[in-house]
C-alpha cells in the first residue's frame, strides 16, 4: 500500500468482514529453522520453534494440515529447511491458498550480509532476500513475512508491498549478532500481555509492540548498547517503523487487523464478527491518523486539531465497543 493510498486500504480491510456477514478464512503458517551453527544455538532455535508451533495448536481450528515446519533435522512432521524444502513447501501453500487466506512465514536463526545481498541461512545454499521475495510473489492472499535473525533489514526493502506485513529484527545490515527479538516474539504468542486491546487475540502488532519491549528490556538490565532494533512495514514503502517507546509506538494499520494461526477462523454474525469489525475500522482509524499526522505542516493549525480530534474521538468509541464485547464474554 503506498503513501496516501491509506484509504483503498482501509476499504479493503473493513471489506473483508461486513456486519452479520458470515465467513471463513484460512490461516497458513510456515516456520523455517535453518542452519544452527552449533549445539548451543540448535538447542534455542529448537525451544523456539517448538514453542509457536505449540502455541498455534493450543488455538481454537487448529488444522496440522495448515501448519509446515522445515528444521536442520527432519523428523516427523518436520521437513529439511534446504533451499528445495522451501521452495516446495511455498508450491504447496500456492495450490492451497486462496485471495482471502493469511500465511505467516517465520524465520529462525542465521542471516548475513557480504555488502550487496542480505541472506538467510539453510542447509546447503542460502537464500537471498531477492529470492524470498521472487518465491512470494505469486502467492495469494495475505502475507506476513518476519525474518527474526541478524543482518535481516534487508528484507525490508525486497519483501514489502500490498496486502503485506514485513518484520525484521534489525534496522541495517550492519547488526550482524545474534538476536533475541525471536525470543520474545514468541512469547507473544503464549503471554495474555501481548493482547493489548483485550479482544481475545494477539495480531502481528501486538506481537511486534510486545517483542520489541523484551528486547529492549533485555539490553537494558544487562546494560548493554542494543545490537538490534526491529522494523515492521505494512504500507508497501519498505522504510519500516519500530515501536517507540513502547507505549503504543507508531499508529498501526494493516498489522493491527491480520493475526497468525494455522486453520480455518470462522467470522460469524454474533459477537466475533461484531470484534473483527470494530477491529477493522480501529485499524482504518489508526491509518487515517498517520496519514493526517504526516500532513500536518501543510494545513493550517485550526483544521489539523478538529480533524484530529474527530478521529481521536471515534478510536475512543471504538475501543470502548470492542471493551464492552470482550468484556461480556
Amino acid at each position: 500500500m503506498i503513501r496516501g493510498g491509506w484509504r483503498a486500504g482501509a476499504a479493503m480491510i473493513a471489506l473483508l468482514i461486513a456486519p452479520g456477514e458470515v465467513a471463513a478464512r484460512d490461516y497458513f503458517t510456515l516456520v523455517v529453522s535453518g542452519a544452527s551453527g552449533g549445539p548451543e544455538y540448535a538447542e534455542r532455535h529448537d525451544r523456539w520453534r517448538s514453542g509457536l508451533v505449540a502455541a498455534l495448536r493450543a488455538q481454537p481450528g487448529f488444522r496440522d494440515d495448515h501448519l509446515l515446519v522445515l528444521a536442520e533435522t527432519p523428523g516427523p512432521g518436520i521437513g529439511r529447511a534446504t533451499g528445495e524444502g522451501v521452495r516446495g513447501a511455498v508450491r504447496e501453500l500456492a495450490a492451497r491458498m486462496d485471495e482471502q487466506s493469511v500465511l505467516f512465514v517465520l524465520l529462525l536463526g542465521h542471516g548475513t550480509f557480504d555488502g550487496r545481498e542480505a541472506k538467510f541461512n539453510l542447509v546447503g545454499p542460502d537464500l537471498a532476500a531477492a529470492e524470498w521475495a521472487a518465491l512470494v510473489e505469486a502467492l495469494p492472499g495475505r502475507l506476513v513475512f518476519v525474518n527474526t535473525t541478524a543482518a535481516s533489514a534487508p528484507f525490508l526493502a525486497s519483501l514489502a508491498g500490498t496486502d503485506r506485513v514485513v518484520i525484521t529484527a534489525t534496522e541495517s545490515p550492519v547488526q550482524r549478532y545474534a538476536t533475541v527479538f525471536p525470543e520474545f516474539l514468541v512469547r507473544a504468542f503464549v503471554d495474555a500481555a501481548s493482547d493489548f486491546d483485550r479482544n481475545g487475540r494477539v495480531s502481528v502488532w501486538e506481537a511486534f509492540l510486545y517483542a520489541s519491549a523484551g528486547v529492549r528490556r533485555w539490553y537494558q538490565e544487562r546494560g548493554r548498547l542494543a545490537t538490534e532494533r526491529a522494523l515492521l512495514d505494512d504500507t508497501g514503502d519498505g522504510r519500516g517503523v519500530d515501536a517507540g517507546n513502547g507505549e503504543g509506538g507508531p499508529p498501526a494499520g494493516l498489522a493491527a487487523a491480520v493475526y497468525v494461526g494455522a486453520g480455518v477462523d470462522d467470522v460469524s454474525a454474533g459477537q466475533g464478527g461484531e470484534l473483527d469489525r470494530l477491529a477493522a475500522r480501529r485499524a482504518a482509524l489508526d491509518v487515517e491518523v498517520a496519514e493526517l499526522r504526516a500532513v500536518r505542516e501543510s494545513m493550517p493549525p485550526e483544521r489539523y486539531a478538529a480533524e484530529l480530534e474527530r478521529l481521536l474521538l471515534e478510536l475512543a468509541r471504538v475501543s470502548r465497543d470492542m471493551r464492552r464485547l470482550t468484556d461480556g464474554r
